[in-house]
């Protein structure tokens, strides 16, 4: 929803904002080239600048919903608003608000919301909300009466003043917050095909890291949908950062996982997550990458127990980001249905065959490395230099529409 002839687009910065100018300037330069992949990437054509407390986007007026949405995709923004700029005068303010509530209000309560970037107008951020307030009781369609409530407004109209212009608009869309994309270092993300591991995937994308996605091929435990899901989720997440040549690397890891069985019931997935780490290592090493992220939450299953994660740390040198710690399993699935992975990962793909019949929740170190295969690790970096590389092309999620 914007006001009528809206041409315009503002972002807003979350974290950003708390940078030094150096650090903010460089970071600013990332999410302004992370902004121009976006819009490239679905075929919208917009004019960017990238400032210090906001990105101002220029478009057609037919594409500024389509422009508006795909700016607050960039990670980094907290949310993006199609508006209408007119002159910062009192005319032009008010005759932006009248059209707009004539458009677009029609009852409930109402709020006008007004901020002043500069000192040089005629007028206080105050007088706009009275001024302006007064505008959108005139606009009102008729046989609509305009009651105002400040604290929780059915509708809200946002007037942001500076120097040369002033910006109209009604709606805010969420962004996803974070840091702009490739602000830091890259990290392996293990991609099982899951729920989980394509929502912490995205989380530390985020957070500004790109990812080297790496998938287990689990030979006969691994059921005929398990490759194409894992496919199918990282293609979701390379929507994201169209700028990247995607490729999920798969490891051909059925032996070892068989010889895994073989070894040990109980424990049995403590020593896989032990093995799993230690390929992630190995193609970190190759990627430069500075660690791993996976899925994991703490009592989520067996091998997550406190205990056990510090019992899989201990296979690798490289530090294992896990940014679903603490959430819950319903916080991760309404996240995976909001990426559009969620319909991917719960197809049905048979590497449950793999779950021993005891499991283990509170392992010890010694005894796993007692009864895992000895030659483990030797294993994890022959299978990591044998992976493949499957080229990925990104694919819309299905809400999206221009």
């Amino acid at each position: 929803m914007h006001p009528p002839g809206a041409s315009t687009v503002l972002l807003r910065y979350g974290d950003l904002t708390t940078k030094s100018h150096a650090v903010g300037g460089r970071m600013r330069d990332r999410l302004g080239g992370h902004l121009e992949a976006l819009l490239d990437a679905r075929d919208l054509d917009a004019t960017i600048d990238v400032g210090h407390a906001r990105t101002i986007l220029d478009t057609e007026p037919a594409e500024v919903e389509a422009v508006a949405r795909t700016a607050a995709d960039v990670f980094g923004a907290v949310s993006a608003s199609p508006a209408l700029a007119v002159e910062p005068t009192k005319l032009a303010i008010e005759s932006a608000l009248r059209e707009a509530a004539a458009a677009h209000y029609d009852g409930g309560t109402f709020a006008v919301e007004a901020r002043r970037a500069h000192d040089g107008h005629p007028f206080t951020s105050e007088d706009v909300g009275r001024f302006g307030g007064d505008a959108v009781g005139e606009g009102a369609p008729e046989g609509v009466e305009p009651r105002v409530d400040l604290d929780d407004p059915d509708l809200t109209f946002e007037v942001e003043v500076r120097e040369s212009v002033a910006y109209v608009s009604l709606d805010r869309i969420e962004g996803p917050g974070g840091l702009p994309y490739g602000t830091q270092a890259p990290l392996v993300a293990l991609i099982s095909g899951g729920i989980d591991s394509p929502v912490a995937a995205y989380e530390v994308m985020r957070r500004g890291s790109p990812i080297v996605p790496v998938y287990l091929d689990l030979g006969d435990y691994g059921g005929a949908d398990h490759e194409a899901r894992a496919v199918e989720t990282v293609r979701k997440l390379a929507w994201h950062a169209p700028q990247d040549d995607w490729e999920l690397y798969r490891v051909p890891a059925g032996e070892s996982v068989a010889a895994i069985a073989d070894a040990l019931d109980r424990g049995r997935m403590l020593a896989f997550r032990r093995y799993t780490v230690a390929v992630a290592e190995a193609i970190a090493r190759e990627h430069d990458a500075a660690g791993i992220v996976t899925g994991e939450a703490i009592g989520q299953k067996s091998s997550q127990t406190v205990r056990n994660l510090a019992i899989t740390d201990a296979a690798t040198e490289l530090p294992v980001h896990r940014p679903l710690l603490s959430w819950d399993k319903d916080r991760i699935s309404n996240q995976a249905r909001a990426l559009d992975t969620f319909a991917e990962s719960t197809i049905p793909a048979g590497c449950n065959r793999f779950a021993p019949d005891n499991a283990e929740t509170g392992g010890s170190l010694g005894r796993i490395r007692e009864t895992e295969p000895t030659d483990l690790f030797e294993r994890a970096k022959t299978d990591a230099a044998d992976a493949d590389a499957i080229r990925i092309d990104p694919a819309a999620p299905a809400d999206w529409d221009r």
